[in-house]
């Protein structure tokens, strides 16, 4: 049976087509290799894939790991992929980073407002939203066992030596573009690391045999 590929928004795909993998440094490959094993493995025992990326504050670099991973699995059609953020503390998604993704061409409506947002993203006209708010990683909302805990931020991944129930603790840190909030290249710095992260969980997947 084949299985049939998700048809993401053609604004996502243009972004998709401008990355480019062979970009992604070899100190940056040895530090991804673990969680393409991860996923492998979980593709060869036909088994869910869950990756919970984690940052401090569940605000920005958690947050558009989380979308452009599971993108990444649309993409390359890989199935039974679910990914979850979270932080050692819970604050809000910081409006730049989902007008960002805004800007990948994501549709983005807000769910609920509030102190801490809730929005649902969506990558393909099909597929379920990806729900989005700031949470701890350990928050009901995530998976509570079998899941890969991929810290993306150097503080997290120092605060947190031991997450409880994760099958592998794998940190993919990413600078914080948070240093240049309220400043001229805000905007650019944001595009810069979603572009980042989109290249490097993109390279993940592109990896995958299924």
């Amino acid at each position: 049976m084949t299985l049939t590929k998700t048809i993401l928004f053609p604004e996502i795909d243009e972004v998709i087509r401008s990355l480019d993998l062979e970009s992604v440094i070899a100190e940056r490959k040895i530090i991804l290799q673990p969680l393409i094993d991860f996923i492998q493995n979980k593709v060869n025992k036909q088994q869910e894939i869950r990756l919970n990326l984690i940052c401090t504050h569940n605000s920005r670099r958690s947050h558009l790991s989380q979308v452009w991973a599971q993108t990444a699995a649309a993409h390359f059609n890989i199935k039974n992929v679910f990914c979850y953020s979270g932080g050692t503390e819970a604050t809000a998604l910081f409006p730049m980073a989902a007008k960002t993704l805004q800007l990948s061409g994501f549709k983005i409506k807000t769910i609920a407002e509030g102190k801490n947002p809730i929005y649902a993203i969506k990558y393909a006209p099909n597929e379920h939203p990806i729900i989005c708010f700031s949470k701890t990683y350990d928050d009901d909302f995530n998976p509570q066992s079998e899941f890969a805990a991929i810290l993306t931020c150097s503080q997290a991944d120092g605060g947190c030596p031991f997450i409880a129930g994760a099958e592998m603790r794998i940190p993919i840190t990413f600078e914080d573009p948070k240093a240049f909030d309220n400043t001229p290249q805000q905007a650019e710095k944001y595009q810069e690391r979603s572009l980042q992260i989109a290249t490097e969980m993109f390279y993940v997947f592109s990896k995958i045999k299924s």
